[in-house]
Order: structure tokens, then C-alpha cells, then sequence
């Protein structure tokens, strides 16, 4: 059956999430498209990956993939994306706290007639951001320091729930932690993106793998990299002309 939307889902050590979420992934999907649901196990230490077999085992829409250690949380993405059928796709992250009932709204964006020409990305905005003090403060510094030197007039580049073309994210560059900069890759390869206002939600169970200040610090030598290919990238203006004569 083709499948309208994968939605890719990337986990490490989040045993205690992984019932809940998927339960209200199917709620916000079930009935409105054909869909398929992408765990990519990015080489837990805890019992993930056997809640995940013993769900697949239930569920005919869940896929499961699994990395025999742990390569990171773009790497994850990038495995889910390619072993997609859908050619869109939708991510958030597995910690619970992105709300699956947003994935219709970024739909409805997507496929309006109203939004940007060439749309290539959606992505949620966190405007009530439910973390401590500290940790959205941390996220409000790295949003601002990578907005003033990419340009990527998007407020809320760290956020899990992103919307796209499954063959679009396939051809941009891929490295280490370039799921905080699509935005400015996509902008870069000629393509629009959209913000939309989203849920966030406190974290239940378990507890973040990113420190504080990983968001900014983590990140600065990918940011000097994009900002090059941000500089050398050119788009051509393209005409065609076909001689229609047999």
C-alpha cells in the first residue's frame, strides 16, 4: 500500500516513552492518510529496543531500526529518512514532549495553496516552551547566535517537529548535527520554509542526553561550516526548450 506520510521517530533510552507516543501517533493519524511510523533505536542501553520489537509485533505501521551503538540523533533521522516508503516526511523527537496531535496542522500548511511558493519545509514553533529556565535560555542564546549569522528568519530551529519531502532532505549535505540547521539548508538549496506555532509538553519519563549548552557550543564548527556552503551556494535560473518535432 503507498504510504502518504512516514513519520520518523529517533530514540535513544526512552523505554518509558515509547507506548504512549506511538499510541498518540496512530490517534492523530488514524483514518486521515495511510501512514507508517520509523523507530530508529540509536543504540540504547536500556530496554527500547525490546518495547519497540514487542509493539512492532501488534502494530502492522510500525517499523523499527535499530544502530548497534549510538551515532547521534541526525544520523538517526537520516537512517529513518532513507528507509521511508512515503515520499513526506514528518519527525519529533521520542522524549514525549512534541505533540503528535500538531503533525495534521503541518500537513495542512504543507498543502495549502495559501503558503510559500516552492514550500520545502514546515516546522513547528515552541512559543510556550515547557524546560527550565535554564535550558530555554540556553536554547534562546544558540537560536539567536545561528538566526544572526545563517539568516534563517526561523525562531525555533531545535524543534523535533519538522515536515517534508523525503527526496529534498536526501539530497542536502549530511553531517553531525545538521538537524539543527535545516532550515538554512534548505533555504540555501533554493527551497522555502514556514514556521508554525506548536504544543511542547514537560518531559514524563526520563531525562535529556543533550547538556545545557550543547545546543550552541556543540554546534559552532557545523555552524562554520554552513556558513560556507550558506556563501558558495548558487541556484540556477533555469530555461528548457524542447524541439517537439518527431
Amino acid at each position: 500500500m503507498a504510504m502518504d506520510l512516514s513519520v520518523v521517530v529517533p530514540v535513544r533510552d526512552e523505554e518509558a516513552n515509547i507506548v504512549p507516543l506511538i499510541n498518540e501517533i496512530c490517534s492523530s493519524l488514524n483514518g486521515l492518510l495511510e501512514y507508517e511510523i520509523i523507530y530508529v533505536d540509536d543504540g540504547s542501553s536500556d530496554k527500547t529496543w525490546e518495547r519497540l520489537v514487542e509493539l512492532s509485533e501488534k502494530l502492522s505501521q510500525l517499523r523499527i531500526v535499530k544502530h548497534r551503538e549510538s551515532f547521534g540523533q541526525s544520523t538517526a533521522i537520516h537512517t529513518g529518512v532513507k528507509a521511508a516508503e512515503s515520499p513526506l516526511i514528518a519527525t519529533l523527537d521520542g522524549d514525549g514532549q512534541n505533540d503528535p496531535a500538531d503533525i495534521p496542522r503541518l500537513l495542512e500548511v504543507f498543502n495549502s495553496a495559501e503558503t510559500a511558493v516552492g514550500l520545502q519545509l514546515v516546522i513547528g514553533h515552541r512559543r510556550k516552551r515547557q524546560d527550565s529556565l535554564v535550558k530555554r535560555a540556553s536554547a534562546r542564546v544558540a537560536n539567536k547566535v545561528r538566526g544572526y549569522l545563517l539568516k534563517d528568519r526561523t525562531p525555533d530551529t531545535g524543534c523535533g517537529l519538522k515536515l517534508f519531502p523525503r527526496d529534498t532532505f536526501l539530497q542536502l549535505p549530511f553531517f553531525d548535527h545538521m538537524h539543527r540547521f535545516l532550515p538554512a539548508l534548505i533555504l540555501r538549496s533554493g527551497g522555502a520554509v514556514v514556521s508554525v506555532a506548536v504544543n511542547h509538553r514537560p518531559r514524563k519519563h526520563g531525562q535529556s542526553h543533550y547538556g545545557v549548552w550543547d545546543r550552541l557550543w556543540v554546534g559552532l564548527g557545523d555552524l562554520v561550516g554552513v556558513m560556507w556552503l550558506r556563501r558558495r551556494s548558487k541556484t540556477a535560473d533555469v530555461e528548457e526548450v524542447r524541439n517537439f518535432e518527431s
